[in-house]
């Protein structure tokens, strides 16, 4: 049966929402919003020969931070087919044409929490890191000194702007991590504080230097629990003021639930012996535009040389062939030609491109394959903080 794909209009939202409703779980009746165009989403669609719509994806115009520089991505979210489509590869037509339509739009990498492995692993994508929430006994934290140099106080609506920066100086340091502007987030005062039951601020001599964003659960007997959506600190102090802010709450709220990038400054400072993994969702990335992802993405600047790799790369095929990867300067690029030593695959590209394993791990996993001799350079190359994410998409 001949199927059409293409871009959603807003005609066809109300059967977008119908159709993630039942695969997802959902109210029946949509909000008004999902009924509009997002400014940022781009949603495609596969309509059968009566005009249904059977399989669809949306991509999200988003940003994540690698070696201290932003590199744009399609957030790939939403993807569903009605259930007699299933494994006749309308999704994969569908994410194709996505993924064809966001390298054309600029975006040169792709990432997305998966429902299931293999599907997006046929499809070039691997997982690289998790968003994790870390379940902690609100009393290992209640013996904690404030640090006298330290004031806390709730935000305020002038605080919003520098607290949006003390995030973006964490994110810009590690591997992974989402920008928080553009038609993703609302970053008005109003929404940024209505977001939360509260933020606190940490201040030294007057700057800011850390804050946390906290919910308070229902009850305040043993089930009594304060989820921390962020933790961000720049300093020791900082990060330990808000860290026995958080063990006040025990009497009331025995249990935190902390999203935290692993590893964190919050566990060199406070007892988290006891912590435990309460939720863990895995997050995987494609590279959509080699040459173009490896000239967005900060690289060491002590590491300088070349590696020639040849990519295969089935789905996004503009991507295969020889290549050399030369790094300088805190810069790559990714030239065509060289001798291919080096092969690998997308979800290997993926991999190395996140710095999410040794190469040697790689290699055993049948992800890459070529001589180890390269193996020292590419683990340099892509040292660094693990890939993670705070928010969810």
């Amino acid at each position: 049966m001949a199927h059409d794909v293409r871009l959603l209009s807003v005609e066809d939202l109300s059967a977008s929402w119908e159709l993630g409703r039942i695969a997802f779980g959902g109210p029946r009746q949509p909000p008004p919003a999902m009924l509009e165009l997002r400014p940022g989403w781009q949603s495609y669609g596969a309509f059968d020969a009566a005009g249904r719509l059977v399989a669809r994806a949306v991509d999200r115009e988003q940003g994540h931070w690698f070696g201290g520089r932003l590199v744009s991505a399609s957030g790939v979210a939403g993807v569903a087919a009605a259930a007699e489509a299933r494994g006749t590869g309308l999704a994969r037509r569908v994410l194709t044409a996505l993924l064809e339509a966001a390298r054309d739009r600029g975006a040169v990498i792709s990432t997305l929490f998966p429902t299931t492995h293999g599907f997006y692993r046929r499809l070039g994508y691997e997982e690289v890191g998790s968003l994790v929430w870390t379940a902690l006994s609100t009393s290992a934290l209640s013996t904690l000194r404030h640090p006298p140099d330290v004031v806390l106080r709730p935000a305020e609506a002038r605080d919003v702007p520098a607290l949006l920066e003390l995030y973006r100086t964490v994110a810009r340091s590690g591997s992974g991590l989402m920008e928080r502007s553009g038609s993703n987030f609302d970053t008005t005062a109003d929404a940024v504080l209505a977001g939360h039951d509260g933020i606190t601020i940490a201040e030294a001599d007057g700057e800011i230097e850390g804050y946390a964003s906290w919910d308070r659960g229902p009850g305040y007997d043993a089930a009594g629990r304060l989820s921390v959506d962020d933790l961000i600190g720049l300093s020791g102090p900082a990060t330990t003021a808000l860290l026995a802010m958080l063990g006040t709450w025990a009497s009331v709220a025995p249990t935190l639930h902390l999203r935290l990038p692993q590893p964190d400054p919050a566990v060199l400072l406070a007892p988290f012996g006891g912590a435990i993994a309460h939720s863990r969702q895995p997050w995987m990335l494609r590279v959509l535009d080699a040459p173009g992802a490896v000239a967005a993405r900060g690289w060491p600047e002590d590491v300088e040389g070349s590696v020639d790799l040849l990519i295969e790369d089935d789905t996004c095929p503009w991507n295969t062939g020889p290549h050399r990867l030369v790094l300088e300067g805190g810069h790559g690029r990714l030239e065509a030609g060289g001798t291919g030593e080096v092969r690998l695959g997308p979800r290997g590209l993926a991999m190395v491109y996140a710095g999410a394993a040794d190469p040697t791990v790689l290699r055993r996993a049948g992800l890459v394959a070529g001589p180890a001799r390269h193996d020292g350079f590419v683990r340099a190359a892509t040292a660094g903080p693990p890939p993670a994410l705070l928010d969810y998409f």
